[in-house]
């Protein structure tokens, strides 16, 4: 061929080429996980078909039992009016609905907070849609279904209809392990976090897919296979804030705060800060993609907007959705009255697991301070830490805290209770007057909100959910107080303890929880539930 000819064909077809690219990239790529999305539901439909046997058969039995289970079982056949929710789907053919949602919870028997929110909304799509199919994608290999929802009944008292919910174990938990990846650890655990999600799609592809772990990557993962499953996120906290990015800078507002704080300067610190924002468009990308995005504190709300809502749009808002907290039991449990007052006790509580982040050390060093001031309020006043020890790491967190006490010379004024039963925690919840938090930016702070219920004093981190959300005020009036120094801790210790009238705060307090409780959480969660459930319909 006549170079001259070959050139002018060529050359234009490679001007083209990036243009090509371009439109043709995700052409490709829309079609690549399609392709892989085909694959998993096929590969699945095996399993799907078991399952919905397997929940026929479990329901027939549980109906056929005794007189005590039909009881439970018209329980769910109702509706229950605070599981209602307002949008306009609230017609018969949604409360039949019949579907299978997908909780991707791999540490669901953990316990905590994260697991009572899982628990509970369960509970309301439960009630809400009784026909509907819970799976719960978890890593909890050494207990079957009848111990994980005993242990959910004994330690949050949510009953759960058993026929309709079941797990899927998941075989690569240990992939998002921070123990796992040692170095570039935000990073490696949402590889990991992509891994065990496609672990749990080759297990079942599930009608809704919602994650409440805050595992970004996974919903990612979801809409790249499964663009016709809407997906629900519950947000706990981000996995990286712009808070977190500005306590790197020393010279920051928030530079002196976060166990990162400061950490910003030199070559290491600068390829740190370009890691961290590399990451953080990246867990933006993947995070916006939910269709439904809940956040549990006004905290969260903020850091997620600014990060995801760009990417969002206005028509696609983030909401705050509060975690229950078991509100009516500490109101039944612990007395608030001018005859419950005679009982309270000069006693400062704190209740947090004993992790770097829950700063002990500044509630030690402000109650040493207070301690010297000499005042009224001070005389005969305790320091009561209460939590629980995970490991090795704890104990010895543990460890030095107690050399922090002889050191402050208040070995005599400060109490330790490790891994305290819920029964010992009322007692003290009965008997405390103030309740401490000391945690910067704590995303929500439900102890702050057991604080209120049980009608104690706050005083916590001028920070996050505690300031933002709970320790707020009431009728005008305060419900506790902030403090971010030692010093100002110290100063907030005096306020609580040498109020005129008390009794009238810890009343304001506990009306403060009511915001908090088991039932307005599932107002709230089946109303963007009904959302996701609205978009499966044909």
């Amino acid at each position: 061929m006549d170079p001259t000819i070959l050139a002018f064909v060529v050359v234009p077809l490679m001007a083209l080429t990036p243009l090509v690219s371009l439109f043709l990239f995700p052409l490709l790529w829309r079609t690549l996980g399609t392709a892989l999305g085909w694959y998993l539901r096929k590969k699945t439909d095996g399993r799907r078909g078991h399952i919905l046997e397997l929940v026929e058969g479990d329901e027939k039995k549980y109906q056929e039992g005794s007189k005590k289970h039909k009881d439970s079982d018209d329980e769910w056949e109702s509706v229950d009016p605070y599981a209602v929710g307002t949008s306009k789907n609230g017609d018969k053919a949604e409360k039949e609905w019949d579907g299978i949602v997908g909780f991707f919870h791999p540490f669901c028997n953990a316990g905590g907070g994260g697991e009572r929110v899982l628990w509970a909304a369960i509970r309301a799509t439960q009630r809400r849609w009784p026909k509907a199919k819970c799976i719960v994608y978890t890593g909890d290999h050494d207990v079957n279904k009848e111990a994980i929802l005993h242990r959910v009944e004994t330690r949050f008292n949510i009953h759960l209809h058993p026929p309709t919910i079941n797990f899927l174990y998941l075989s690569t938990r240990n992939w998002v392990l921070a123990s796992t990846w040692p170095r570039f650890t935000l990073a490696g655990q949402s590889i990991g976090s992509i891994i065990m999600a496609w672990d749990a799609f080759s297990l079942l592809v599930p009608d809704i897919f919602v994650d409440t772990m805050g595992y970004a990557f996974s919903l990612g993962l979801s809409k790249f296979l499964f663009p016709d499953v809407p997906t629900g996120a519950y947000v706990h906290y981000p996995t990286i804030s712009t808070d977190m990015l500005d306590s790197l800078d020393p010279g920051s507002a928030v530079g002196g705060q976060g166990v990162n704080a400061g950490k910003g300067v030199g070559a290491k610190g600068t390829a740190k800060k370009t890691y961290w924002r590399l990451f953080a468009k990246v867990y933006s990308w993947m995070g916006s993609s939910a269709d439904v995005v809940m956040t549990n504190s006004t905290w969260t709300q903020a850091h997620i907007r600014k990060l995801w809502g760009p990417l969002r749009g206005a028509a696609s808002p983030i909401d705050v959705v509060y975690p229950p907290v078991a509100v009516r039991e500490l109101e039944h449990e612990v007395e608030v009255s001018t005859a419950s007052e005679s009982r309270r006790e000069k006693v400062l509580l704190y209740i947090a697991q004993f992790r770097p982040e829950k700063n002990h050390q500044l509630i030690l060093q402000a109650f040493s301070e207070f301690l010297k001031t000499g005042t009224a309020a001070a005389e005969g006043t305790r320091l009561v830490l209460i939590g629980s020890v995970r490991d090795d790491h704890d104990s010895k967190r543990v460890y030095k805290l107690r050399l922090l006490v002889n050191e402050l010379h208040i070995v005599d004024r400060v109490e330790f209770h490790l891994d305290a039963t819920w029964p010992e925690i009322l007692e003290w919840l009965r008997r405390a007057s103030v309740g401490v938090n000391g945690m910067w930016n704590e995303h929500f702070g439900i102890g702050v909100v057991e604080y209120q219920a049980a009608g104690l004093v706050s005083v916590v981190h001028d920070s996050g959910g505690p300031k933002l959300d709970i320790v707020v005020n009431v009728d005008g009036e305060p419900t506790g107080f902030h403090a971010t120094t030692s010093t100002e801790f110290a100063e907030g210790f005096e306020k609580a303890l040498s109020l005129p009238n008390p009794h009238q705060v810890r009343l304001r307090a506990r009306k403060s929880a009511k915001r908090f409780t088991e039932e307005e959480f599932a107002k709230r969660w089946t109303s963007e539930m009904e959302k996701l459930v609205a978009m499966r319909k044909p």
